[in-house]
C-alpha cells in the first residue's frame, strides 16, 4: 500500500518557489540589482507581518506622543501669554527683533550652501535599505498609517 501512495505523489511535479524567485524576481527589474530574492530572506508573509506590526506600534506611539507634545506646547504658549498679560514677564522686543535679523542672515548663508556630504551618504543608506527590504518597509508604512489612524 505504501508503494501505491508513493506512485500517486509522483504524478505531480514539485515547484520550488525559491528557484522561481531567484530566476524571475520582479522587484529586481523595478528597484535595481541591490535587492536580494525573497528565498534568501524570510518568507513574504513573515516580512509583511514584521513590518506591519512594527509600523503599527510606531504609528500608535507617534500618535500618542504627538498629542501629548501638542498639548504641552499649546499649554506652554497659553501660560506664557497669560504671564505676559498679567505682568509677570516683560519682553524686550528690541532684543527679539535683533535676534530675528541674525537668524535671517544665518538662514541666507545656509541656503546658499550645498547639502553636507554626511546627509547625502545617510540618504543613500536609507534608499539602499528600502531597496533591499521592500516587503518589510512596505508593511511598516502600511502599519504605521494604521497605527496613526487608530
Amino acid at each position: 500500500m505504501a508503494t501505491t501512495s508513493q506512485g500517486h505523489f509522483d504524478a505531480y511535479e514539485a515547484l520550488d518557489l525559491t528557484q522561481v524567485a531567484k530566476n524571475q524576481p520582479w522587484w529586481r527589474k523595478f528597484f535595481g540589482k541591490e535587492t536580494r530574492s525573497s528565498g534568501e530572506k524570510h518568507s513574504v508573509a513573515t516580512q509583511l507581518l514584521i513590518g506591519g506590526i512594527t509600523g503599527w506600534c510606531t504609528g500608535f506611539i507617534f500618535q500618542k506622543v504627538g498629542k501629548l507634545a501638542a498639548t504641552a506646547v499649546g499649554g506652554g504658549v497659553i501660560l506664557l501669554e497669560l504671564a505676559n498679560h498679567t505682568g509677570h514677564i516683560k519682553v524686550d522686543w528690541k532684543r527679539v527683533e535683533n535676534d530675528m535679523k541674525k537668524a535671517k542672515e544665518q538662514l541666507k548663508i545656509r541656503k546658499s550652501a550645498q547639502i553636507p556630504h554626511e546627509v547625502k551618504s545617510k540618504a543613500e543608506e536609507v534608499v539602499l535599505f528600502i531597496k533591499q527590504n521592500v516587503l518589510v518597509t512596505g508593511g511598516f508604512f502600511g502599519g504605521f498609517l494604521l497605527g496613526m489612524a487608530s
